[in-house]
């Protein structure tokens, strides 16, 4: 028996008719939209005769329970439910809606697992809200830190501490760095998502399975302060312009970033925030201050480490050059991450038994995935093909190549759970 279409593309579209911000998908990190996004998967798991409850994470964990009377560590699976401002509706969605569909499946079959299973929706996955990415799921285990928590809100000011306990999140075991979930009580983390770049597209592939999860270095603001002066009155050799050396900068981060990809490093570089200040630019204008963001990703953390120490010392080398400073805000960092080898395998010949190729490839995006596994917790990815990126309102996911996911998903579930 398969996977139920009409259910799934019903809680697709009740997720975006609840959180549909007029241009995309809101769904904000420990905020409302997300909120609602935990209503529509908890009545539609309730109503199918699923156990539900939050757990002191505030997440949503749907269980099947197992039938075996010892107390096998149980089989996770599921993804977020925030997004970014303005994005589409599969981002992290798509893998809470298949995992409620396997489960729905399974109900429908009489399938009874010896070990338990649960569906994870989690919370704040997404970095836009706080500038830190996997937060609901560092919080099961105990990887926040003070600064962390006393992150602002971007919309609001207002402290992630606070926004999680508005939404019933534990946060005094939390602020003590507790785990919220033993590790051990999780034999294996599985999660579909989407595609976020356009392998599979090229490949003309529904699905691929993740070999490893990039992790990252970041400054959500790096402020560089020259001295402001008259565009037609200050020579170039008295100038201490702030475009010009930001630019400078960022030229000699693309070179090294160049040469390492031709050394055959995993690699990406990123400045997507970049700007002089608004209330004082003008054309006739030396720009005394620009600001703007930086990231660098990797599958290796020894690579992360390289190229920071190479940005640090350019930044120095820069503004000793230009007679410029650079100023950096807190620096945010999260881990690389290896898939499970047996699960890796046991989703390929999953696909295989049912006729479906699949790719295997890294992650350039983050995923909660990476979180468990460096818990210690065997875990593996299906990426589902997508038009148009992410992270933005053209989301595109066929929901035929998203079944191939989820029956993929399953058998791999039903193949280790029996």
């Amino acid at each position: 028996m398969g996977v139920d279409r009409a259910l799934c593309e019903a809680l697709f579209d009740e997720l975006r008719q609840k959180t549909f911000d007029g241009v995309g998908i809101t769904r904000d990190s420990y905020g409302h939209g997300e909120s609602l996004a935990l209503d529509v998967i908890e009545r539609a798991a309730a109503k199918l005769g699923l156990a539900v409850e939050r757990d002191r994470g505030a997440n949503l964990v749907i269980t099947l329970p197992g039938t075996a009377e010892s107390a096998e560590p149980c089989i996770a699976f599921g993804s977020h439910l925030d997004s970014v401002p303005q994005g589409g509706n599969f981002d992290g969605a798509a893998g809470v809606v298949a995992g409620l569909a396997v489960l729905a499946s399974f109900l429908r079959e009489g399938f009874k697992p010896k070990r338990a299973l649960k569906l994870f929706a989690l919370r704040g996955e997404e970095s836009a809200r706080f500038g830190k990415a996997y937060i609901g799921s560092s919080a099961l285990f105990g990887k926040l830190s003070q600064d962390d928590l006393d992150a602002p809100a971007v919309d609001s000011g207002r402290k992630l501490s606070d926004c999680m306990s508005d939404v019933g999140v534990d946060v005094e075991r939390v602020h003590r760095g507790e785990a919220l979930v033993d590790p051990r009580s999780i034999g294996a983390w599985l999660e579909l998502h989407i595609e976020q770049g356009p392998v599979l597209i090229a490949r003309q592939q529904a699905i691929g399975i993740v070999t490893g999860i990039r992790g990252n270095f970041r400054h959500r603001n790096v402020e560089c302060v020259g001295e402001a002066g008259h565009s037609g009155a200050v020579p170039r050799w008295l100038r201490h312009d702030a475009v010009f050396a930001s630019a400078e900068l960022l030229v000699h981060i693309d070179r090294h970033w160049r040469t390492l990809l031709e050394r055959g490093r995993d690699l990406v570089v990123t400045s997507g925030i970049f700007g002089t200040v608004s209330d004082e630019h003008a054309i006739a204008r030396i720009p005394g201050t620009t600001r703007f963001s930086f990231e660098v990703r990797s599958q290796h953390r020894e690579t992360l480490e390289a190229f920071y120490d190479l940005f640090q010392s350019e930044c120095a080398s820069v503004a000793e050059e230009r007679g410029v400073n650079f100023k950096f805000d807190r620096l945010v960092e999260s881990a690389p991450a290896l898939m499970d080898s047996v699960w890796i395998n046991r989703l390929i010949a999953a696909a295989g038994k049912l006729g479906h190729p699949c790719e295997e490839m890294a992650s350039g995006a983050g995923h909660d995935a990476a979180v468990f596994a460096n818990a210690g917790i065997p875990s593996a990815m299906i990426f589902v093909r997508n038009s148009n990126g992410s992270h933005n309102p053209n989301e595109a996911m066929d929901i035929d190549d998203f079944l191939v996911g989820v029956h993929t998903m399953r058998e791999a579930i039903r193949e280790a759970a029996q």
